[in-house]
């Protein structure tokens, strides 16, 4: 069995595999296609409407190429790693939900990383124990680390595509990265992942691009705004359903808006695993497009201003503590004929950070000719010091503005 699949960033990428086919043709799978990756950030950049479906199997693509570079290079892995290295990278983000992140603690109180790992234990009790050692590479359970490192780390392959895959989609060129060299530059010693020496410049060009990509296209201020405006019609629309108002929900929306759940609910409930993986992008704008309709002024109110992309306002801040801020929230509230209880839906102040590199166990390490290995930080004269590891926090506030 041999199957071949068009992409636009990588091209041609091939399936050989008939437990990878058999898994990408599954509807917990086939159900990224209508998740989109980079969730409300077309309204700034109108050409990321690709999906979680086009990375997962562009991630999958390049693990592929870096397994045959590493195999090439000596490193021992056996067949049945390369194919559980090769599902856990294809199915690491199988746990989205619509809109990815912004469903995320908002009407399910569950983060992805938890619920990829449970749909992935559903699957390997459905094909009866052929995805275990794809789990244990996921979970770092697994006696190769280095596997790991593939699938999750600060040099993984997951960050390669989703670099090259948002830059090629919004038309971003910062995040343009050399990939390709990047994967050569791979091997392993002492069974960790390390990058040759004649990779650091393709290094550091990967972690500029990924401070960049995050302050220029995923931390955008409309980006911000969107999101956040999500949250809040999510929030008002859940509020109002508790309270045994009538609220539009196609009948999986319906299921999160009607009750709480936790992960332990999802543990011990399979209905809400069941209603997750049924529901999708689609279902989010079926319910803002008659939310629009609704006779409650807020809900009304926030899913039009959505859906017509009339965005509330992003100021970034020098100071948490502005005077401004008192001012503009007076104003709302005499927007809203003076309830302040109403305040929370049009008026959010919260602080957004981004790490170029982190200080974490994963780190990236050079190996020179010599047979040093360095951490990326303590190599000389390179663009990444130490300094990039503090994070850069900027504080905002979102508001409503004529």
């Amino acid at each position: 069995m041999r199957k071949i699949i068009n992409d636009p960033v990588h091209g041609f990428i091939t399936i050989e595999d008939d437990l990878i086919f058999e898994l990408v043709s599954h509807p917990a799978f086939q159900r990224l296609r209508r998740i989109k990756q980079m969730a409300l950030a077309f309204l700034v950049y109108p050409g990321a409407v690709h999906t979680r479906l086009h990375h997962a199997l562009g991630a999958y693509h390049l693990m592929h190429r870096a397994i045959e570079e590493l195999k090439q290079k000596g490193i021992a892995i056996s067949a049945e790693e390369e194919q559980g290295v090769k599902i856990a990278i294809l199915l690491h983000d199988i746990g989205h939900g619509p809109f990815s992140h912004a469903l995320e603690h908002t009407i399910v109180d569950v983060n992805h990383e938890q619920l990829s790992l449970m749909i992935m234990e559903q699957l390997n009790h459905e094909m009866k124990g052929r995805l275990s050692l794809a789990i244990a590479i996921f979970t770092n359970q697994y006696s190769k680390h280095f596997l790991h490192q593939l699938v999750s780390s600060q040099l993984d392959v997951d960050r390669l595509d989703y670099l090259a895959r948002d830059s090629f989609f919004t038309g971003v060129s910062e995040g343009v990265i050399g990939y390709d060299r990047i994967i050569k530059m791979l091997t392993v010693i002492n069974d960790e992942l390390v990058v040759e020496e004649k990779g650091i410049h393709s290094i550091e060009k990967f972690l500029i691009a990924r401070r960049l990509m995050y302050w220029q296209v995923y931390l955008h201020k409309t980006v911000l705004s969107s999101e956040l405006m999500l949250v809040h019609i999510l929030k008002r629309a859940k509020e109002l359903r508790i309270q045994g108002q009538p609220v539009f929900a196609t009948p999986f929306l319906d299921f999160f808006l009607s009750n709480p759940f936790s992960f332990e609910d999802f543990k011990t409930n399979p209905a809400c695993l069941q209603n997750f993986l049924a529901m999708d992008d689609y279902d989010m704008v079926a319910s803002l497009k008659v939310w629009r309709l609704h006779e409650d002024p807020i809900l009304s109110d926030l899913s039009g201003r959505l859906l017509d992309r009339r965005l509330f306002k992003v100021k970034f801040l020098t100071d948490s503590n502005a005077p401004e801020i008192a001012d503009i929230k007076s104003k709302i509230i005499y927007e809203l004929n003076g309830d302040d209880s109403l305040l929370a839906y049009y008026f959010t102040q919260d602080v957004t950070s981004n790490s170029t590199y982190s200080a974490g166990d994963e780190k990236i390490k050079i190996l020179f000719k010599t047979g040093e290995i360095k951490e990326i930080t303590k190599v000389e004269n390179t663009l990444i010091s130490e300094g990039l590891l503090v994070p850069i926090k900027k504080h905002y506030i979102c508001y409503f503005a004529h």
